[in-house]
Formats: structure tokens, C-alpha cells, sequence
């Protein structure tokens, strides 16, 4: 049986630990809950010294939230990808219930790196990134830490754990213990714009 996606269906997956990606020729969607899930201990995510400079230079203008639908689409323009035009219709209509976010790299008025994800209570659920200048997206990930951290978020999930997400000191903790902490962050009154 095909489930057409919805914000609300979106919704209700992440309090319970599943998230969507599209698959095959077909981009047929799919639900997954990895174990072990990778998530980021927000006190404890590292940014080299090299990157805090570049942040310290001010280049990038960050902005939240202003252009999520051209966040979402730089992230699915790429050879292969997991977000199919259906993700990307339901993320916006999810953007536009206050849920969906994006933190975005501006360099002289041009969207040049940023990220987007769901906010949830005090978990936010990072979805893709993407970079068209050197360390934009990097530099939109630290603000999205100092953001979550500054407005008590508890959980940072990143889902999967990669070779690019290691140098921020990414940890994967068993399903069980994911849905524990998944209980107490969707519990918290956060919010994220």
C-alpha cells in the first residue's frame, strides 16, 4: 500500500524515530529508524581552529529560514540523491506549518551554502546540506549548534554518521537509547524561530 507523505505523517514519523528517503528509479519513498542512529551531543560538537577563523571573518551573512525552498533544492541538486520532488513538496508545505527550517550561507546576496531540517520541541532533525563556496555549509552548521544550544534544544539528529560529519565529532548511540532521548527532547518547549 502507497501512503501519500504528509507534514502531518512527517510529523508523526519523527516522534517516533523514522525519517523518509527516496529510492530507485522510481523514487519510491522509504521509511528508516537506523541502529545505531548518529546524532550530535550539542556541548560537545568540535570545529577546527582553521574554521573558526573563517567564521570569526564574518564573510557569510547567515540567515534562518528565509529561503527554504531553494535550501532544499540545492541540497537535492546532485547526480544521486535521496530527495525526490515529493520530499520536497512535502518539506515546504512542513517549512510553511513552522517546522521546517533551513540555515543558510549568504556571501554578497547569494545563497552559497545551508542546511535544512525539522524542528520538534527540543530535537531537530538535520536533513542535508549543501556547499557551492568552501566552508559555507561548515559555517551554517555552526550556527545551527550555537542556535540549538543558545535555545535549549536537547538532541541533534543527524541520522546517519559520515566521513564529513566526523571532524564535528558525530557519535552513534544504540536505537533504544535514541528513542530515550527523542522522549525528552520532544517533551521540551523549544523553538527554533
Amino acid at each position: 500500500m502507497l501512503v501519500t507523505l504528509t507534514p502531518e505523517l512527517l510529523l508523526q514519523a519523527y516522534t517516533q524515530g523514522f525519517f523518509p528517503m527516496a529510492e530507485g528509479q522510481g523514487q519510491r519513498i522509504y521509511w528508516y529508524e537506523p541502529d545505531p542512529r548518529a546524532v550530535f551531543e550539542l556541548d560537545k560538537v568540535h570545529f577546527s581552529k582553521r574554521l573558526l577563523r573563517v567564521i570569526r571573518q564574518e564573510r557569510f551573512e547567515i540567515r534562518y529560514s528565509t529561503a527554504f525552498e531553494r535550501v532544499i533544492r540545492a541540497c537535492a541538486d546532485r547526480p544521486s540523491t535521496w530527495i525526490s520532488e515529493e520530499i520536497i513538496r512535502t518539506y515546504i508545505r512542513l517549512y510553511r506549518t513552522g517546522y521546517g527550517q533551513s540555515v543558510e550561507s549568504w556571501l554578497d546576496g547569494e545563497l552559497v551554502g545551508g542546511l535544512y531540517g525539522v524542528s520538534l520541541g527540543g530535537a531537530f532533525f538535520g536533513e542535508s546540506m549543501f556547499c557551492r563556496v568552501s566552508d559555507a555549509s561548515k559555517v551554517a552548521f555552526f550556527h545551527l549548534v550555537e542556535r540549538l544550544r543558545g535555545r535549549g534544544f536537547a538532541l541533534l539528529d543527524t541520522q546517519f554518521a559520515n566521513e564529513h560529519l566526523v571532524q564535528f565529532h558525530v557519535v552513534e548511540i544504540p536505537r533504544r537509547e535514541y528513542r530515550q532521548r527523542l522522549k525528552g527532547a520532544l517533551a521540551l518547549p523549544c523553538k527554533f524561530r
